[in-house]
């Protein structure tokens, strides 16, 4: 799956052909899947230069828009080094985005669950108690899209983040619409887990279309507990694709 689906479902401007972007992006990609351990010095500016072709002002450039979202940290004397991960923007963009053609981390993927799972069900509730006649309208679309779409893998899973888009939108609740990001990118990165067979989404369409028909009807407290069911049900799948280990320790 494409990091570039990322971009598209959260309508944020492509990453530009400059060639400062393009080695952060190249250099982040690295960092996020692992390829330069926290803690370890990169590369200098001469090296990284060589490697990319480009000059040092270009690689300097592309270390600063990497040092603002937090993955490294220059010091004088000492070089370029991979700070940790509880001090990346993790929120970022493009750091989420860097997820997707990554490497699948347990810790991480569960942690994205646990968001979802603690926010998900209320944006459900408060959808069915405040969404307008459009918001139900874009709900019901996405589900039929998810319908229509159960044969192609990234399809439906376009598909199925955009449900999940029109529901926070629905919510009216600004805090959660910027949660958006966080459900994309743990959507695109277990799809790679867990639908690696797009004939086994029937069961998501029908989880979906429940929630879809509470929301409709204003059931809240209906909404809620079918979201959560829904959540759960993909959790499950994950525990599968894994099979024993990180999230069996799990609350979820």
């Amino acid at each position: 799956m494409s990091e570039l689906v990322y971009y598209d479902l959260k309508r944020t401007k492509k990453m530009s052909p400059s060639l400062s972007i393009q080695v952060a992006r190249e250099l982040g990609r690295r960092i996020v899947a692992g390829s330069f351990e926290s803690g370890s010095l990169i590369e200098d500016e001469n090296a990284l230069a060589e490697r990319f072709q480009v000059s040092r002002v270009v690689v300097r450039d592309a270390v600063k828009i990497l040092v603002g979202k937090g993955l490294l940290d220059v010091r004088r004397g000492i070089g370029t080094k991979v700070r940790p991960r509880n001090e990346w923007t993790l929120l970022d963009d493009d750091v989420l985005a860097w997820h997707i053609t990554a490497t699948p981390r347990l810790d991480f993927i569960s942690q994205l669950m646990d968001i979802r799972l603690a926010f998900e069900p209320k944006a459900s509730r408060w959808a069915a108690e405040r969404a307008t006649k459009e918001d139900i309208l874009e709900i019901e679309k996405a589900c039929e899209r998810m319908e229509e779409e159960s044969g192609s893998i990234e399809k439906f899973v376009v598909s199925d983040a955009l449900f999940h888009k029109a529901v926070l939108h629905a919510a009216h609740n600004e805090f959660l619409t910027a949660m958006e990001g966080v459900i994309y990118s743990a959507l695109l990165v277990s799809v790679r887990i867990t639908n690696k067979d797009p004939r086994n989404n029937s069961d998501s369409v029908a989880f979906h279309r429940e929630v879809c028909d509470a929301i409709a009807r204003g059931d809240g407290d209906k909404a809620e507990k079918l979201t959560e069911k829904l959540l759960r049900d993909a959790i499950r799948r994950l525990k599968e694709a894994f099979g024993k280990g990180y999230f069996d320790d799990k609350s979820i």
